[in-house]
Parts: structure tokens; C-alpha cells; sequence
């Protein structure tokens, strides 16, 4: 199924980007949602925390809002799930909503990255180290939710590799 958005369409305007402060990275799942912050200067992102959601239940967003408000976050990026042809389906539109109601309801700026296959790099990167990720799913979720919002940070200040 393909979108009729093209595969990082922002939810702002460039020009609303803040370029100082704490950005905050969102690795959307059905059930676990991965947090990271970046410094400052938005130059580097550590894993903050993850997020659970239990089954028929809606999303955690006053747990979201207050890591926000307690972290001085000034804008957020939400990772949007495509497959490898960046056709996006279900997860991506979930992503979206999520994006567009993080920015209702914080009037924080908010932006969709590609966060393809985020998870699964993490994983392989756990695993080539020797290390198991039984038992470290959240840990997981929060390092994907790292790596898609270093991937941001290096690719808005021209650093990407």
C-alpha cells in the first residue's frame, strides 16, 4: 500500500524547527514505545526511557507529555515505519496520527523520519557484540528510538555517513 505522502513529510515547516534545545525520539510499536533525548545543541541523542501499552489500551500520552514537560523537550521526532520499497501501511498511518496528536495536544513542533529497519539494526548490533536481548526488549525500543533520532540530528546538521 503506498501513500500519497512522500516518505518524510514533515507535520512542520522548516522554518518551525527549533535549532537549539532538547529534541525528543519517538520508535512508535503497537506495544512498546522507545524514547530517546538528544543534548542541548542537538548534536548527540541517548535512550531515555520506553513507554507500555497494554493491549486494547490507548496510547500512554500523559506519560508522554510529562517527559516532555520534565525534560524541557522543544520539539519531537516521530519515527515513521516503512518497508523497504518506503511504501508506507498500517504502523506508518498509526505513526502519523501519533505525530499529529503529539503536536495537538503539546503545540510542540513535530516531524516524521524514516526510521526503517531502526529495531533491527539494534538488534543485530546487540547480538554482534555476544550480548542476549532476552528480557531487554524496552532497552531495545529505547536504543532504536537513539539511533533514528542521532540519524535526524546528523542528517539536519549535514554530518550523516
Amino acid at each position: 500500500m503506498t501513500s500519497e505522502h512522500p516518505p518524510s513529510r514533515p507535520t512542520v515547516r522548516p522554518s518551525d524547527r527549533p535549532t537549539e534545545g532538547r529534541l525528543m525520539g519517538v520508535d512508535w510499536g503497537e506495544r512498546r514505545i522507545g524514547l530517546a533525548l538528544s543534548d542541548e545543541t542537538q548534536t548527540l541523542a541517548q535512550p531515555l526511557t520506553t513507554l507500555t501499552r497494554r493491549a486494547g489500551k490507548r496510547f500512554p500520552m500523559r506519560q508522554l507529555v510529562a517527559l516532555l514537560d520534565t525534560n524541557a523537550v522543544v520539539g519531537v521526532v516521530v519515527g515513521l515505519p516503512l518497508d523497504e520499497a518506503a511504501a508506507e501501511g498500517p504502523a506508518a498511518a498509526a505513526a502519523r496520527t501519533l505525530a499529529d496528536d503529539i503536536a495537538r495536544r503539546t503545540g510542540r513542533p513535530v516531524e516524521l523520519w524514516d526510521e526503517r529497519l531502526s529495531t533491527a539494526r539494534v538488534l543485530r548490533a546487540v547480538r554482534d557484540m555476544g550480548a542476549s536481548t532476552r528480557g531487554r526488549k524496552a532497552d531495545v525500543d529505547a536504543w532504536a528510538a537513539t539511533l533514528l533520532l542521532q540519524h535526524y540530528l546528523d542528517a539536519k546538521k549535514g554530518t550523516a555517513a
